[in-house]
């Protein structure tokens, strides 16, 4: 599975410095002034996860293969970005294409990083591409409805379509999203293929400074209120930090985050929470060619984790022999743990569980 991010957020409130850090690398230019991202920036970073370099080291793996999320550093936006202000069009059409947002705002003071809209407010911030996000959404739904509305004339299942557009074309009138609306499976669907911007999950990167790390501060607190409103969720980050991580030995990184009072970096704290929003879940595979995290959505069957690494085996699926992470560290190889009963052959119906350790059986 291909997991796609966009960073977005107001010029100079971290942006480009987080998308520099995480991506360990300097292709979007961190600069003072707005519009320093001009085309998005793109990086694929590897999701940090113990767990395979300890499954590597109990199978001699030659090779270790983490999961991957791509991260895209979006160019600022600014009010009036719906009716193509600034880069607005440019960002709207950016956005359209990820999977989930990670919206940056600022928590910190700094004099000498000037701030567009002239003081530090994330709640005023994030309302502002909130509003934005909804009017391009509403506008595209009021066109949508009317066509609805005459198809349901016709079509029984058009008529799904048309109930959802009454029910978030208020939310999006009020510049809420249209995720904050409580629609069925079918209803939403049904408006899938809209595309719509505020129907995406949110994380709300907080961006604050090297000292309020470990327990954030009275703007984030504001962030976190105004996240549980919108069933968001909020990963408190310093985009600073996160640039002098990258810069430090690997061995030197966790020494660096104890002595900020955390325990691990922004990066790690980002990808936990996006596949928490996003209802994802790791399987690994392992062997002495190569040790691999996989990334799937939770529920899937053993087959559809299967396809996750080749369509043709979930095809011909026979079984899958499956033994817990837990199970086959603590006993130190897979044939330890087979004497104990502990490497079980699943079935088609088997649901895999977070860390579940398989290898899969199936015909050509």
């Amino acid at each position: 599975m291909s997991l796609k991010c966009g960073i977005v957020g107001l010029p100079n409130v971290g942006k480009s410095t987080l998308f520099n850090a995480v991506v360990a690398n300097a292709k979007a230019q961190a600069a003072n002034f707005p519009f320093c991202t001009i085309e998005p920036n793109v990086g694929i970073v590897a999701v940090p996860d113990a767990r395979l370099q300890v499954l590597a080291g109990i199978s001699g793996s030659a090779d270790i293969l983490p999961a991957r999320v791509e991260f895209v550093d979006i160019a600022g936006l600014v009010k009036g970005a719906s009716k193509g202000e600034g880069l607005g069009n440019q960002f709207l059409g950016n956005i359209r294409e990820v999977d989930a947002i990670v919206h940056v705002v600022r928590c910190f003071e700094n004099d000498d990083i000037i701030h567009v809209q002239g003081s530090v407010d994330p709640v005023r911030d994030i309302e502002i591409i909130n509003i934005e996000l909804a009017l391009s959404d509403m506008s595209q739904a009021e066109k949508r409805l009317e066509r609805a509305r005459k198809d349901a004339r016709t079509k029984k299942e058009a008529q799904i379509e048309v109930d959802a557009l009454e029910k978030v074309l208020p939310a999006l009138e009020d510049g809420k999203g249209a995720r904050t609306v409580g629609l069925t499976d079918d209803e939403k669907e049904s408006i899938q293929s809209l595309g719509l911007l505020t129907l995406k999950p949110v994380i709300y990167a907080a961006n604050v400074s090297e000292d309020d790390l470990a327990k954030g501060n009275a703007w984030v607190e504001a962030v976190r209120k105004l996240a549980t409103v919108e069933a968001a969720q909020v990963v408190v980050i310093s985009a600073q930090v996160e640039s002098e991580l990258v810069e430090l030995p690997e061995e030197d990184r966790a020494e660096f985050l104890e002595s900020l009072g955390v325990k691990e970096g922004g990066l790690a704290s980002l990808i936990r929470a996006t596949y928490d929003l996003l209802g994802l879940q790791t399987y690994f595979t392992t062997g002495p060619k190569e040790t691999r995290a996989w990334t799937i959505i939770k529920g899937m069957t053993a087959p559809q984790a299967a396809g996750v690494i080749h369509t043709d085996f979930e095809r011909g699926f026979i079984r899958a022999e499956t033994v817990s992470y837990t199970d086959l560290v603590a006993n130190g190889s897979i044939n330890a743990a087979k004497e104990k009963g502990l490497v079980r052959s699943e079935g088609r119906d088997y649901i895999v569980a977070e860390g579940d350790v398989m290898l899969f059986r199936f015909n050509v």
